[in-house]
């Protein structure tokens, strides 16, 4: 079966978000930085509600142990993540502008990547990567919105998970605390409740709506 034309797409999320949300949502560019546990499932998120420009950014290939809390299928094991996660975005909407890069962001190299997206994620892994994407981007390109996950380990309960402000262009999804690199595991569905609260802190942004 043929898949639908770009009209047929765009007024199937017409018809699911409204006219002007879904023409807001079309005009965006939205970079997600790291493809792991957050960034795939955020990246899929944004893809779905018709996020008109993705550009996606990681270093990393997909490994076996990735499989249990990222957006990765078996037989792309071996492939740079940043490869394998255009693949399954232009499966979801292929009439999507999806920029990928397998490439490690730097402090010198952030402020010319990132420099045409609207709203920066930072779905990294580590915390000394965390703190440098966030840092360079509130000190070098404050004009710019950043949504950033922190604390998601474990099994702790749902509701812990929340979305803060930060400042004026700067949200904080996470519980603050969890922490993997402590010995506490990243489970799939925790890192998901993580995701989407990354994923709609940027839907909300995009629609114009910057409260909590």
């Amino acid at each position: 079966m043929p898949i639908p034309t770009r009209e047929e797409m765009y007024r199937a999320l017409e018809e699911r978000h409204g006219a002007e949300l879904q023409r807001k949502l079309d005009s965006a560019s939205v970079a997600v930085c790291g493809l792991g546990g957050l960034g795939s499932n955020i990246a899929i998120a944004l893809a779905r509600a018709g996020v008109g420009q993705l550009r996606i950014i990681d270093f990393d290939i997909v490994d076996i142990s990735n499989l249990n809390r990222q957006q990765y299928f078996p037989d792309q094991l071996g492939k740079p993540k940043a490869e394998a996660m255009r693949d399954t975005l232009e499966r979801i909407a292929p009439y999507c502008n999806i920029t990928s890069h397998n490439m490690k962001l730097t402090e010198e190299n952030i402020p010319v990547m990132l420099a045409d997206a609207d709203i920066i994620v930072e779905a990294f892994d580590k915390s000394d990567q965390k703190a440098m994407l966030v840092n360079c981007v509130l000190e070098n390109m404050p004009e710019k919105y950043l949504v950033s996950g922190s604390g998601m380990a474990g099994i702790a309960p749902s509701n812990m998970i929340t979305t803060k402000r930060i400042t004026k262009s700067f949200y904080l999804c996470g519980d603050g605390v969890s922490d993997a690199e402590d010995g506490m595991g990243l489970v799939s569905s925790r890192v998901l409740i993580c995701a989407g609260h990354q994923a709609h802190a940027v839907i909300r942004i995009i629609a114009g709506e910057f409260d909590i």
